[in-house]
């Protein structure tokens, strides 16, 4: 019997889909879940950039959102690199992801301000948009050179 060398290239794309606890704990483990399913389907994307902006989105969920409803983390492998959304029960808008600098520059003495920056810069696509229950914000990453 043959042994399996990783996911057909040419299948459906896997997706995750892992809720998170409406805490600052689902930072770290949102970063750890990203970090495992694109290791598991050995994704063509950089898990290092994925970690960070996954990261980012969940951060902005918990702290811009009320209520203990949790949060989604949907993980999906695509033939062109990966997407990742976070899902939350805001129908609130997480700011304008489309314009660079929308709101003003980030003020160099503030801790926060830089999360919707760093994913428009280093993602190759991102946005946001209603769901059933709230909104997804997402961001996609580009096949990393093999």
């Amino acid at each position: 019997m043959p042994k399996p060398s990783g996911p057909d290239r040419n299948a459906a794309p896997s997706v995750w889909r892992i809720p998170l606890p409406h805490t600052t704990a689902a930072v770290p483990i949102a970063r750890a879940l990203v970090r495992t399913a694109l290791a598991d389907i050995d994704a063509p994307a950089d898990s290092d950039t994925a970690e960070l902006l996954t990261a980012e989105l969940v951060a902005n969920a918990v702290e811009h959102t009320t209520g203990g409803a949790p949060i989604e983390l949907v993980v999906e492998l695509l033939a062109s690199g990966c997407q990742v959304e976070v899902h939350d029960a805001s129908p609130l808008p997480p700011g304008d992801l489309s314009i660079p600098g929308a709101g003003g520059p980030p003020d160099p003495w503030q801790e926060h301000g830089r999360g919707l920056l760093l994913i428009r810069t280093l993602s190759s696509a991102c946005g946001h948009r209603p769901t059933a229950h709230g909104k997804a914000v997402w961001f996609t990453l580009p096949s990393r050179p093999r």
